[in-house]
């Protein structure tokens, strides 16, 4: 986990070593009720709502969020908020 305060901001970014996330389903992974399926996800139950509410929890906070990964080397999803 890393965490960065800047002026006008907190960003705080948790990474994994995980089998990482194609960059043509990156663009969905907020999206209610989505799911990134495949032969290597099969393992990983789950109904598609977490990265939504907290994207949702995020942006009525007035910040962002974002993942940055890659198939096969992990991801690391961040957030911001602004602290004024």
């Amino acid at each position: 986990m890393k965490t960065v305060r800047t002026e006008h901001e907190l960003i705080i970014s948790v990474r994994d070593a995980g089998i990482g996330i194609a960059k043509e389903k990156q663009s969905h992974l907020f999206e209610r009720f989505f799911r990134v399926e495949g032969e290597s996800q099969l393992t990983y139950p789950g109904l598609g709502l977490g990265l939504y509410i907290s994207a949702e929890f995020v942006k009525r906070h007035r910040g962002s969020i974002w993942v940055e990964s890659e198939s096969g080397a992990g991801t690391t999803m961040s957030f911001s908020l602004p602290l004024q």
